[in-house]
């Protein structure tokens, strides 16, 4: 049989189910770097900040990301793009290409058939 808490309403020793605790972008960088430093595990860090440790798990993989994200648009002695500029950057060229070959296309198309009258 399970024990139940009073307080809670959920089994001793269980986490707390209930409203969820919003972490300020600093804390989970802090989060992120002591797991890094191994100065605390996640275990502690879960319950130190309240949180469960899928929680922690979840802010490690997307600073490990970010930053991934981040080193991958870095080019040397330039200013790094964020991965959406760099997106937005290739899509703008690709419409410029495409615009480029509508326009040699429509010209073939106009020297070959020549221009016809509107009627």
């Amino acid at each position: 049989m399970v024990s139940r808490d009073a307080t809670s309403g959920t089994a001793t020793g269980g986490p707390r189910r209930g409203k969820r605790k919003k972490l300020a972008p600093s804390q989970k960088y802090e989060i992120y770097t002591s797991t890094l430093t191994s100065s605390a595990t996640q275990r502690e860090l879960a319950e130190q900040y309240g949180v469960d440790r899928t929680t922690i798990r979840a802010i490690c993989a997307t600073a490990k990301q970010g930053a991934l994200d981040a080193l991958a648009a870095a080019v040397p002695g330039r200013r790094g793009k964020s991965a959406e500029q760099a997106e937005l950057d290739e899509a703008r060229a690709e419409i410029d290409r495409l615009k480029a070959t509508i326009c040699e296309q429509a010209v073939v198309l106009h020297l070959e058939r020549g221009k016809d009258s509107w009627d």
